[in-house]
């Protein structure tokens, strides 16, 4: 096997008990690798406060990779849990943590990997109840046949009340339809099989209507009080390299920008800061623990927690007392700090990354991202003259009123930070390196693009090409993105429940870990549409009428349906709306709190 060390648990940190003190087990599953999953903080979180239920045991499963199923489905062997063996099949839960819609087919792998019929309607008991969390929820409709309850939003406090339910209704013989029910009366439970969904001639939805007492809309549930929230100080420590191999100190939720394109942005609001003196707690506890050298302050846009420097200067004796490297992601150009990276990366002066998302100031209006090309140059010229010599750009195509004007722009941006490191650099012996990185623009619901089609295939490789001719600078090295797994995943992101058809049949066709190039196929997947008599453009390329019902219309993210249709009407006039510490733009998340944003 390629990474054994991924399939033979026992970690240190990983949590084992006695099954004589057990009443309830569960299965959290990730559908990706182990590197993957043991890389994610929520499943880290929900792993310590499931495990903290008393008479509770939460294992961990992943997906294995293809050398590994091929022995496991050739000697017969299910799939299996890491801290016990045991065969997920037999546990009361199954619950899978999904932040990618490509990582769909692989639930349905796992599932028939762990001999567990694929669909609800097949899973008559209590046991196993299948459920999923995560931001592909937000929009579950493709799975919809294939799970029994989908949770919207935050899990710390919402899990643990569905499991406490879980635990009543076995105790007192529920049949699952009554659990079920019982289930949707919870705040940010969903479950798919008490709405009924009706189709206009068209194809577009007609009508999502409740039975059996379930609500309307479903609202997320989330966190009220961050430094009441759930911390991972323990965590486990992988056995076996990951992506993330470092600790993960998240400062806050939410994000005060308003980017159009971005989903996080919008559903994880409302802003919900931790006070920075438990945040040092945090760091030096889970440090202590652990014995990690490098740890990475975590969140949507970091850079905008209030306390940061002040956060860092605390840390910064216990650091280089314990050789400690602090890592800052999710950098803006326009609040960039020397004096705060200076503190970041002593001695470690590698390269930079920042995301203008558009080659010219019109798209950036029209996006909302808030930043002007003088922001992102003036913060490279600070970066250079300070010894940095290398610079990362992440650019998308095909956002909505994109011309080839601004696919150009991109190459100009480019240009204009070599200028730039021409200027400004101290020691121009050891060169620069910019990269351009572009990604194909994928809509998603509950943004102010939901509205908009996708780009096709052959026009976004139109636009790699012009971009390509105009890169022509030997020190800019250009990566794009050419897999059609984009096109799909945008299909994914806004399909119906008729996707339900379609994602068993290319399960049949041999899909499973499709967020991998070596895994997916665009042809399998076209073969899939043809069999159940769908269209795939239907979902990636169609633009939506306002007022159309949407898959997604019963889902309340607490962001509310008018303002994202202004911001919608907002980008195609090309008028920006300032971030929320600026003036609250009225997007109604406030309302889930109770009182204003942290923001």
């Amino acid at each position: 096997m390629q990474k054994p060390a991924r399939y033979v648990g026992g970690e240190f940190n990983a949590v084992m008990k006695d099954l004589s003190e057990v009443d309830t087990r569960i299965a959290y599953c990730f559908p990706d690798t182990y590197e993957i999953g043991m890389s994610n903080l929520g499943m880290r979180i929900l792993y310590g406060v499931m495990n903290n239920m008393e008479g509770v045991w939460c294992e961990r499963c992943f997906h294995p990779w293809g050398d590994m199923e091929e022995e496991m489905r050739k000697e017969d062997i299910p799939l299996y849990a890491l801290e016990s063996f045991d065969p997920i099949g037999s546990f009361d839960i199954i619950a899978f943590s999904v932040g990618y819609e490509m990582a769909f087919p692989a639930i349905l792998n796992m599932l028939d990997l762990a001999h567990v019929p694929l669909r609800a309607e097949e899973r008559g008991s209590l046991t196993p109840l299948v459920i999923a969390g995560g931001t592909a929820m937000y929009n579950c409709e493709p799975i919809a046949d294939f799970i029994d309850i989908a949770l919207l939003g935050e899990g710390e406090d919402q899990v643990p009340e569905l499991i406490e339910l879980y635990r009543m209704a076995r105790r007192e013989k529920w049949s699952k339809q009554e659990l079920l029910c019982k289930a949707a009366r919870l705040d940010g439970v969903y479950v798919p099989g008490l709405y009924d969904v009706t189709y206009h001639d068209d194809g577009t939805v007609r009508a999502i209507t409740p039975k059996d007492g379930a609500p309307a809309k479903i609202r997320k549930r989330i966190v009220q009080d961050m430094d009441k929230a759930y911390y991972p100080v323990r965590t486990i420590v992988p056995s076996t390299e990951i992506v993330q191999d470092r600790i993960m100190l998240e400062l806050f939720r939410g994000c005060i920008r308003g980017c159009r394109f971005c989903q996080a942005g919008y559903v994880y609001r409302p802003v919900r800061n931790r006070s920075r003196e438990l945040l040092a707690r945090y760091a030096r506890e889970s440090v202590e623990d652990s014995g990690y050298q490098e740890m990475t302050l975590s969140s949507l846009s970091t850079s905008d927690y209030r306390s940061l420097v002040e956060l860092c200067d605390e840390l910064e004796p216990f650091c280089a007392h314990k050789h400690l490297n602090l890592s800052l992601p999710s950098l803006r150009a326009d609040n960039f700090s020397m004096a705060l990276m200076e503190r970041l990366q002593k001695g470690r002066k590698t390269g930079l990354t920042f995301a203008p998302e558009a080659g010219t100031q019109r798209l950036r209006d029209a996006i909302n991202k808030n930043l002007t090309e003088d922001d992102l140059l003036e913060s490279c010229r600070r970066a250079f003259a300070g010894g940095y010599n290398a610079v990362k750009l992440y650019f998308m195509l095909g956002l909505p009123t994109e011309t080839d004007e601004d696919v150009e722009g991109i190459a100009d941006v480019a240009a204009h930070v070599m200028h730039a490191w021409r200027e400004s650099a101290t020691n121009k012996n050891r060169g620069v390196r910019i990269t351009v990185s572009t990604s194909w623009f994928v809509p998603k619901s509950h943004t102010a693009f939901q509205w908009e089609p996708q780009i096709s295939i052959e026009e976004y490789e139109r636009r790699v090409a012009l971009l390509r001719e105009r890169m022509n600078t030997k020190t800019v090295t250009y990566n794009w993105h050419p897999s059609p797994t984009s096109f799909m995943e945008a299909v994914l992101s806004r399909g119906d429940r008729r996707m339900c058809a379609v994602l068993e049949s290319v399960h049949r066709k041999g899909a499973t870990l499709d967020a991998w190039e070596e895994y997916f196929s665009l042809e399998r997947w076209l073969e899939a549409f043809d069999e159940c008599g769908l269209d795939p453009h239907f979902y990636a390329n169609r633009t939506r009428e306002h007022g159309e019902v949407l898959p997604w219309s019963h889902i309340d993210v607490g962001v509310t349906d008018a303002f994202l249709w202004r911001e919608h009407e907002r980008a195609h006039e090309g008028v920006t709306t300032p971030d929320c510490r600026t003036r609250c733009s009225g997007c109604g998340a406030s309302s889930m709190i109770g009182r204003a944003c942290d923001g």
